[in-house]
């Protein structure tokens, strides 16, 4: 979710996973996204980006997929909002937050230029964010889907964001190991009207009180696509509906689909 000062509620602006979006404090649980359970399968291109809110929170993470041996996909309020300073590394293909996997610098960043801070149905706009690394990685990209399933189609959320809903960002609780959560894409009816656009994804739950929450942000969410295997279909970005908990979902993600020409020709022309 999307950083927001200590003393901010539950924010409109979103992203489950590294900022914040004021929440009612639920009792949660240990297991974590909020309710989600460890991670049981490989994720190669699954990465985390470190970062601080100063005065706030000082072991915070935002999450990305590796789209490209020297590229992650995230979201722009993880890179783009001053609030939230990052360490400069990224850590790729690791089930561990803080250990594995390969590291890398931060060479660049590129927001896509639409991105908005907004507020209410506005909240997050063109939320996508580009970090290159300074070098190469081994692991193997994650291929980009090209539509998303329709409604009902099942999904896969991933994070190292908290495991417990809050309500001040300094309360978190960062999942030590990835978390995985199965849900499935909702129709636009399913989260607050006009919250879901073309270029936005309703995400609901498929375990009773859990979704993505601060820390997620910038994360992927995946589908099966050619061969049975995944592909990236979505980017954590926040809240689908004012006024809840985390866990009392849904979830509104960036589409891939609807950004994949942007990422490809960014990739294209900063490499």
């Amino acid at each position: 979710m999307k950083l927001m000062p200590r003393r901010a509620a539950r924010a409109t602006a979103v992203l489950t996973l590294t900022a914040a979006v004021g929440a009612t404090v639920l009792t949660g649980s240990a297991g974590a996204i909020v309710n989600g359970s460890d991670s049981t399968g490989r994720y190669p291109f699954m990465a985390s980006i470190p970062m601080t809110v100063p005065g706030v929170l000082d072991d915070g993470v935002c999450g990305a997929s590796l789209v490209d041996p020297q590229w992650v996909l995230t979201a722009a309020h993880c890179v783009a909002e001053p609030a939230a300073v990052l360490d400069g590394t990224v850590r790729i293909g690791s089930r561990a937050r803080q250990s594995g996997g390969t590291v890398r610098s931060i060479e660049r960043t590129v927001v896509h230029p639409g991105y908005l801070n907004g507020a209410g149905a506005a909240a997050n706009r063109d939320d996508v964010a580009l970090v290159r690394l300074d070098r190469p990685v081994t692991q193997q990209p994650i291929r980009l889907a090209d539509r998303p399933g329709r409604p009902g189609t099942p999904t896969r959320l991933l994070g190292f964001g908290t495991t417990v809903d809050i309500t001040d960002l300094g309360d978190a609780r960062f999942a030590a190991r990835l978390q995985e959560l199965d849900s499935r894409r909702g129709a636009g009816t399913e989260c607050a009207p006009g919250w879901a656009a073309p270029t936005r994804l309703c995400t609901i739950s498929r375990v009773p009180h859990a979704m993505a929450c601060f820390g997620d942000s910038g994360g992927p969410q995946l589908q099966y696509g050619r061969g049975g295997r995944w592909e990236l279909v979505g980017v954590t970005s926040g809240p689908g509906a004012p006024g809840l908990a985390c866990s009392d979902g849904p979830g509104l993600y960036s589409s891939v689909p609807a950004y994949a020409d942007w990422i490809r020709r960014t990739i294209s022309t900063n490499g």
